[in-house]
């Protein structure tokens, strides 16, 4: 009985491992095919923003960036169709193993049947037949050989059956067999093209660059340019955002200074009313002796003494040294906007990211770090710019070179949309999470628009990635 269990256990285990196993190998397939026809359309994506920058007379880090792009794109596309072959491959030899068994089998059942078929031939007489049930020593013994005879010619029957079954299937893995092979060469095929595609991009890549590292002194120029006007803005948002400071804190002073001077009124009151009573009391005496009548004692009120301040209710430490959070509105707002980290919609409805956040190398001269507040978004040419969150428009200006620059608050952070060509909102609005504030600029250069997101925590500089949605 022990050595039964295990085998018993395993011929339960082995058909839902191999389950398992195609499952997975399904969800793998499922998950290639996903990630090819994404990379497809980001390709086709690159392809159109190429075309908008080859309008442009001359070469464009936007054409630069798209071309680098397309090369990272395709170099993953043609790494998904390499994975794509070597399931097919996989399927190929499971296909190739399966139809040498099933030939083994369709070969032993042929044996067998033709085995039973010379059998049956030299006892093939009725005669023969009958003989061997009536020469039977007992009535039980008969039946069991009419039964035994019964039971031959159904094994012949599903004999007969299973080589016609397994015929079928044999036949069938076959022609899957040369599906998968068909298949195979038409991804091996797409895959050479991709590297030839490959190859073109690249080529076109080397040749666009060279043209502009001839453009040097041009480039370093708007290099150093573009650190100016962003220096500009980020000194105008902490110029904001200072400000906003300095008013919660003056605010916050002022309800510290009414509450206490409202308490100290109260105590004065209370102080007065006091004296009153006491010299109530005092006068009644003073009647009373003279007219020689006792005086009921009244009740003196004690002192009044200065009301204890208020506990305030707890606060987590980080929150309570915030005063951009001294509001309960503020720190609700800060909250939800926290809440929505990796969540927040993306300023416009189209569009990708073309420079990130941080320092990072130059396109073309990658000996120059170049540093970024925020990240840069190519978009339709005067497309919207919405806002990302509900908040208050803290300050809508115009500043050289980066076009209009608006800054939203939302408690204790600001949002900063960067180089808008127009603005449909002003100082002191109230905004909604999608609401169109503005439209976006346009890069002559690259034929393209363009927007800049910052956001900031206080003083401190956020990367928009982690904050807004992954598209």
């Amino acid at each position: 009985m022990k050595k039964i269990i295990p085998f018993v256990l395993m011929l339960w285990l082995v058909p839902a491992m191999l389950a398992a196993q195609n499952n997975g190998q399904q969800q793998s397939r499922e998950e290639l095919e996903r990630r090819k026809r994404e990379l497809q359309k980001e390709i086709d994506d690159a392809n159109e923003q190429l075309k908008e920058t080859k309008k442009s007379t001359r070469e464009s880090l936007g054409q630069l960036r798209a071309l680098r792009d397309k090369i990272t794109l395709r170099s993953r596309l043609i790494n998904n169709i390499n994975e794509e072959i070597n399931f097919i491959n996989g399927d190929i030899n499971t296909a190739m193993r399966d139809v040498k068994t099933l030939q083994k089998d369709l070969d032993t059942l042929k044996a067998q049947y033709a085995q039973l078929v010379v059998y049956a031939y030299k006892n093939r007489s009725s005669y023969d037949m009958m003989n061997f049930v009536f020469s039977a020593q007992s009535f039980n013994d008969a039946v069991k050989r009419f039964q035994y005879l019964k039971q031959y010619r159904e094994y012949r029957r599903r004999q007969a059956d299973n080589i016609v079954t397994t015929q079928e299937q044999l036949n069938h893995k076959i022609q899957n067999l040369e599906n998968q092979r068909v298949k195979r060469s038409d991804v091996l095929k797409t895959e050479q093209d991709q590297r030839a595609t490959l190859e073109e991009d690249k080529k076109e890549k080397d040749e666009v660059l060279s043209k502009l590292k001839g453009r040097e002194k041009e480039l370093v120029a708007d290099i150093n340019q573009r650190n100016k006007d962003a220096q500009k803005v980020q000194a105008a948002i902490r110029a904001v955002i200072r400000r906003e400071i300095e008013e919660a804190r003056r605010k916050a002073i002022e309800e510290e200074a009414a509450r206490r001077k409202a308490a100290e009124e109260k105590r004065r009151r209370d102080e007065e009313v006091r004296k009153a009573a006491l010299a109530a009391a005092e006068k009644a005496k003073a009647d009373a002796a003279a007219a020689n009548k006792p005086v009921p004692e009244k009740p003196v009120p004690p002192p009044v003494k200065p009301p204890e301040p208020t506990p305030e209710p707890e606060k987590p430490a980080a929150r309570t040294e915030n005063v951009l959070e001294a509001t309960p509105e503020a720190l609700a707002l800060s909250e939800s906007f926290e809440a929505n980290r990796g969540k927040l919609p993306w300023p416009v409805d189209a569009g990708n990211i073309i420079e990130h956040f941080g320092i990072h190398q130059h396109a073309v001269m990658e000996h120059i770090q170049v540093p970024s507040d925020g990240i840069v978004i190519a978009t339709n040419k005067g497309g919207a710019v919405k806002s990302i969150f509900d908040g208050e428009v803290k300050s809508v200006v115009v500043m050289p070179g980066s076009g209009y620059v608006i800054i939203i608050r939302h408690g204790q952070y600001f949002t900063t949309y960067v180089r808008l060509q127009t603005t449909k909102v002003k100082k002191g609005d109230m905004v909604k999470t999608g609401q169109v504030i503005g439209t976006a600029s346009t890069n002559d250069i690259e034929n393209t628009g363009e927007v800049e997101l910052q956001i900031w925590k206080g003083i401190n500089k956020q990367n928009p990635e982690q904050w807004i949605r992954r598209r």
